[in-house]
Formats: structure tokens, sequence, C-alpha cells
């Protein structure tokens, strides 16, 4: 299989170089939010200007505003703060999702951005599970290489799909149907696979125990998935009534039908960073509890328990990512990963139509 070439193998000296990023940031009150997106891209930023690069286009998109130009949604805020954080000098375009053809992956718009430049180079990890104009057609139309963040992500996700033994991965969030290829391959790789959120109260469904009221899947959990002891469950909870503000704690067969179990208990969240805290590698994608809605104790219990590790880990998805970052850490030993569909996508596949649009460029 041809493997993708890094920047660091680009004749860039003089040409104009399209860069495509994420730079899909939160923003507030007109500001960015959170610029851990934009700070992973300096590197390769600065590698293009050190080399010669005559002109540096940023390519980016920003939420979803279906094709249609959104004014919130505009990139001057994330431009601004890009200049803030480099002197190299930029371009950036307006929001490619301002144009229905970038997400239709059209031929037309992979032909007009890449008359923008003379080399193309993704540093999109994170949108690369997308084929849009921008991620797998530009390739095709210009010599094209990754950029040197993208070249760590595929480097540290590979390894992750070779963990040492002992290993553990721990998965949040819902609808296991789409996560099914994805917990069958960690389950033969890893000595236990932890699940969280509504992927957990789906597998609590499946073997039999009450789940309340609690947020499940239409399609059931295969019976072998199901019966498979390294798939580890909480067994105590926070539970909230549903249409009210009341909460409690308690075993998790002892939940109520008007209650839904919204975060790993106490004596789970203690139990599971102790697994981590012994763990030589630890994979983890997804909180494990209602996080947007302030229910974070045990996402944080796990996150503390991870920067304190003596092992080395890989993690990734937004709220994952910021419960990390609360903590101090080293970045040798816990890669944040840009990715969070891209990330899952990548583990479950081996590769990304990004991945694939570069192996096969115009190079």
């Amino acid at each position: 299989m041809q493997k993708i070439k890094s920047v660091t193998e680009a004749e860039v000296a003089g040409k104009r170089v399209l860069v495509r990023v994420d730079f899909n940031v939160p923003l507030k009150d007109g500001a960015v939010a959170n610029d851990l997106r934009i700070r992973t891209v300096l590197p390769t930023l600065d590698y293009l200007h050190a080399a010669g690069a005559a002109t540096v286009i940023i390519l980016t998109s920003l939420g979803r505003p279906e094709g249609k130009v959104v004014e919130s949604l505009r990139l001057a805020p994330v431009e601004a703060r890009l200049r803030e954080l480099t002197t190299v000098p930029f371009e950036m375009r307006e929001n490619l999702r301002f144009d229905p053809r970038e997400e239709a992956n059209d031929l037309g718009l992979a032909q007009e951005l890449a008359s923008l430049g003379d080399v193309y180079v993704n540093e999109a990890f994170a949108d690369s599970h997308r084929a849009h104009a921008s991620i797998a057609g530009v390739p095709k139309l210009l010599p094209s290489y990754a950029g040197l963040r993208f070249m760590e992500e595929v480097t540290k996700l590979t390894a992750a799909l070779t963990p040492p033994a002992g290993s553990v991965a721990v998965i949040g969030g819902a609808k296991f149907e789409t996560k099914v290829p994805l917990i069958q391959k960690l389950l033969s790789l890893y000595a236990e696979v932890l699940l969280g959120g509504a992927l957990a109260n789906d597998v609590i469904k499946a073997r039999g125990l009450p789940f309340g009221g609690s947020l499940v899947s239409a399609t059931p959990v295969p019976p072998a998935i199901a019966a498979d002891e390294r798939l580890v469950v909480p067994t105590d909870a926070v539970f909230a009534e549903i249409g009210s503000n009341a909460e409690r704690s308690g075993s998790v067969v002892d939940i109520r039908k008007n209650e839904s179990l919204i975060d790993i208990g106490p004596q789970t969240a203690a139990l599971w960073s102790g697994k981590i805290s012994t763990a030589p590698f630890v994979l983890w994608n997804g909180p494990l509890g209602m996080y947007e809605q302030g229910y974070a104790e045990g996402t944080e219990a796990l996150a503390r328990a991870l920067t304190q590790s003596t092992g080395t880990a890989v993690v990734g998805g937004g709220d994952t990512a910021a419960a990390v970052e609360k903590y101090k850490f080293d970045p040798q030993k816990v890669f944040v990963s840009t990715g969070g569909g891209a990330m899952l996508q990548f583990l479950a596949d081996g590769t990304l139509p990004g991945i694939e649009a570069l192996r096969a460029s115009a190079v």
C-alpha cells in the first residue's frame, strides 16, 4: 500500500501552498473559546514559511451552515486568533461550508480551490473522515502531502492498534450500532474495554439488567459482544429523575423506572481510575456521562488518573480532550488527538477518505 507523503518531502520554495486545516473551534462572544486545533497547526505553518513557500492559503470549515452564508459562522474570529499565535504570513478563505459543493465533494469546487495553489497540504486530520471537496477532491488535482500534525495523528493512532499486553480502552458516547465494528476490534486488541455513556446503557440492557428511562439504541447489542466479560460497564452510577433535577447515586441495578443514568458512580470511577493508573497504555474516546450538561465528575476522575499515570495514552474527542487538559501532563506520554469521529473511524477501518486521497494524489 502506498504510504502518504509528509510535507517535509514537498518542494514548496516559491510555491503557493494550500493548507486544509480543521479550525472548527468553539466561539463565544465573537472570539475563539478553545484554540487547541489552531495551535496544533502552527508547526506546519512555521515549516512552510522556513522552507520558502511564496504564499500560504488556509482552507477550513466551521460549524454546519448547510451550504448557506451564516454570519455567526464567518471565520474572522478564527483568523484573528491565528494571527495572534503566528507571525507566518497567510491568507484565509471564507468558511468552505458556506458553499454546498464542499460537502457534495463537487469536482468544480475542487478545481476552483486547486487553482489557488501549486501544492496541497492536509493538516485537517479531524475532518478527514469526510469525503468533501477540499479533503478528497483537491488531492486529485495537485501534488499533495500530509501536514506534520496529520502525520503524528496517523502514527499515534496506528500504534494504538498494536497496544502492549494489559492495555485498556475507554469508550463513551452513544449509538452503539455505529460502533459495533470498533468495539469488536478493540476487544480483540485490549485487555478490557470500559464503556460509559449511552453505550454502557445498551450493554446493561442487553445483559438483562434494569436501565430505567436511560437513553438506549433501537438496535440491540449483538449477544456475543454483550456476553464478553472484557466489555466492562459501570457497577454504580449517578441517576437523575426524568423531568426533574433530583439526583442520587447507587448501584446500577437499583435504577428506578423514572430515572436515567447520567454518569458513572464514585465506586466505578475509583475502580476504573485504578485500572488506568496501572495500564501500560490507555486509549480513550468519549465522556462517561452527560458531560456537556455538567455531569463531569466521572470523566474528570479518569482524566486525573490518566495524567498521573506512568503509562502512555492516546485520547480524543472534544469533551475527553477538554477533561484531560484541565490537568498537567507530559505531552510525550499523553497524546491528545484532534479527532473525534475521525479517530474512531481510523481505529475501526485503519484509514480515512482523506488518507486515501493523499495516497492517490497527483504527486
